[in-house]
């Protein structure tokens, strides 16, 4: 026997004027106005993202992230709430994940991987990078782990 599942929207806030691509599977979260969200992206619940942001095609945005208002989210990224904290995946135990809050103005490049993290306001992250501590002075970042290139 298997369990069949369909991807969609359920139990969505969406503010005006949003554009969504199907196919996608978004459940639980709020939108803000005049967002853009590609094809193939998963945005779960609890998770807000703010006025004026686009999410590119095959994103993964899990629980537990806030985005704020301006920003960019490009093709394959994916955000991670789950640091493996004792060893191995939380195994649906919530109280082992972690909260990522990402600032207004933050453009994020393709296949990059957000940690939980704290973003602040106007920063480009590079493609492919890989955040792994909180990024509190504006700027670009860009490497494995992310590390500021310029102002």
């Amino acid at each position: 026997m298997y369990k069949k599942l369909k991807v969609g929207i359920k139990d969505c806030s969406f503010g005006n004027n949003v554009t969504i691509v199907e196919p996608v599977n978004i459940y639980g979260c709020s939108i803000g106005d005049n967002c853009f969200i590609g094809p193939f992206v998963e945005i779960q619940k609890d998770v807000i993202i703010g006025k004026r942001t686009k999410v590119q095609s095959h994103s993964f945005i899990c629980e537990l992230v806030t985005i704020g208002d301006n920003c960019f989210i490009g093709h394959g990224v994916m955000f991670i709430n789950d640091l493996f904290s004792k060893g191995g995946p939380a195994q649906g135990d919530k109280t082992l994940w972690k909260r990522t809050r990402i600032g207004n103005r933050v453009s994020i490049g393709s296949n990059a991987t957000i940690l939980p993290v704290k973003i602040c306001d106007d920063v480009v992250i590079g493609a492919g990078a890989v955040v792994t501590k909180n990024i509190e002075i504006s700027g670009v970042y860009a490497g494995n782990p992310a590390r500021r290139l310029k102002k």
